[in-house]
């Protein structure tokens, strides 16, 4: 039969089945956006014939990392909000008020950029001006499963006492909102299905009860999932407790939302007994490991949350604090934090390091029937990296195979050559051939560059960690 695309001779992790799925002699066969055939290297060529054949020998053949939760217009201000208490109040929001849509949309672009040379394939975007910030996925080939970051919160909220109760202006709400069934209605299931859409309620304190009880109906209406931040820090359990006199978990359980549409992110501050209740009603959990470890010195509840009988997987959350998104580095941290916390170093092995990134992602997402795994009749996501890297030396089949731990141990994400979404080659030999990066890493440092002149006011107001560092001669 002919096909598209082979890849032959690699090692081939499917993700199928209960660990990675892993053939050592594996190929693949790509007939248009889909995956044909997987196998071993004889079935596949005796089977199939192909317009381009790729030589997997020497590499990791496997499916494209899924980013569940991230940020990326943000990252136009990569690197202004860590190793600082409030850094949310001290370190974003200065800056916030100042960045226009335009400087959204180049940041993004260049953290799209920074996930595929790491090999992310799908990102789950969570974002103001996504309406405008979707265009990059369309242009630059990547899957996305994109919501508009809903709340009703003005601008100049960085202008508040921490711990005052925010303010709320159905104005700024409807017109997210707005944008969001935009998104909906104009996107979802654009390029083939390559780019979706779902709801993004920003948190149960950035907004009203009236317009989160709009939102869940819109998502039985649109039978969706609704993809939010709970829990996510103690500044949200004090807005909460403030405005509803209980936390966060039990206001949500309590307006019918701990339900099978639930993305929970983060759950940062929920109690062994609020995290079993979660995961128990059927909603996903997100955990992004570095994001948290470094903004709030917190490990979340991801493993108590999989011990529940819920579905967790990992994102890499924003650029300001986080500074880093890349998953391999997601996997990393996550694996080492969680062993460290439970002084156990059996805990979180690299089997569900990268099935977190993966498969488990992609039912945490909605869609593990088109992604997520190496199977007849799904999509072709597929990276391949490089195993002749000294991160990845040596390369053992027996009597262990180490390419899995030295995966989420030791790469990087440099080793990521090559990367394939639905069906079309978007990185070849390090190079993403669909955009041209320098001019649009140009643009974004031009953008960044303004952004900071129009907030130096504010961010000396602000007075945070990062300053007082400065002044001292510390950075």
């Amino acid at each position: 039969m002919k096909v598209d695309i082979i890849i032959k001779n690699g090692f081939v992790a499917t993700m199928e089945g209960k660990g990675v799925g892993m053939i050592e002699d594996g190929a693949i066969a790509i007939k248009g956006n889909q995956i044909q055939a997987v196998g071993s290297s004889h079935e596949i060529i005796r089977d199939y014939t192909a317009e381009r054949v790729i030589d997997g020998k020497n590499k990791l053949v496997m499916p494209g990392f899924i980013d569940a939760h991230i940020h990326t217009g943000l990252s136009i201000i990569r690197g202004v909000a860590q190793d600082m208490t409030h850094w949310m109040q001290k370190g974003i929001w200065p800056f916030s008020k100042h960045i226009t849509t335009d400087d959204y949309v180049k940041g993004s672009m260049v953290n799209i950029i920074e996930g595929i040379r790491a090999g992310t394939t799908t990102f789950g975007d969570y974002d103001g001006h996504m309406t405008e910030i979707v265009h990059n996925y369309i242009k630059i080939g990547a899957r996305a499963r994109v919501a508009e970051l809903v709340n009703e919160i003005p601008d100049n909220i960085g202008d508040l006492s921490v711990g005052e109760l925010y303010p709320f202006h159905s104005s700024i709400g409807e017109e997210k909102l707005k944008r969001n069934l935009e998104l909906m209605e104009n996107y979802n299931g654009v390029e083939n299905g390559r780019i979706t859409s779902i709801l993004g309620p920003h948190g149960p304190d950035m907004m009203s009860l009236e317009l989160l009880h709009e939102m869940k109906g819109l998502a039985e209406k649109y039978d969706t999932k609704l993809h939010m931040h709970v829990a996510q820090g103690d500044r949200e359990i004090l807005q909460i407790e403030k405005r509803y006199g209980k936390r966060s978990i039990d206001f949500l359980e309590e307006n019918g939302f701990l339900n099978d549409r639930l993305i929970a992110v983060h759950l940062t501050e929920a109690t062994d007994e609020e995290t079993e209740r979660v995961a128990k009603s059927g909603a996903g959990m997100i955990y992004c490991a570095g994001s948290i470890g470094i903004i709030d010195g917190i490990v979340t509840p991801m493993l108590k949350f999989i011990e529940s009988g819920g579905t967790a997987c990992l994102g890499s959350d924003q650029a300001p604090g986080n500074n880093c998104n890349n998953m391999i580095n997601e996997m990393k941290f996550a694996a080492i934090l969680n062993k460290v916390k439970y002084a156990n170093p059996s805990v979180f092995n690299a089997t569900l390091a990268v099935r977190s990134a993966t498969i488990e992602a992609a039912k945490v997402l909605g869609i593990e029937n088109e992604v997520g795994s190496l199977r007849p009749g799904k999509k072709a996501d597929i990276i391949l990296m490089n195993l002749e890297e000294p991160s990845f030396m040596p390369v053992l089949t027996y009597p262990v195979r180490n390419i899995i731990p030295n995966l989420v141990y030791s790469a990087r994400g440099h080793e990521v050559e090559t990367s394939i979404i639905d069906g079309k080659i978007v990185m070849e030999d390090r190079k993403i051939v669909t955009i041209d990066q320098k001019a649009a890493v140009k643009e974004a440092q031009e953008a960044a560059n303004g952004i900071a002149e129009r907030a130096k006011d504010d961010i000396l107001q602000a007075d945070s960690d990062i300053l007082t560092m400065m002044r001292e001669g510390m950075l």
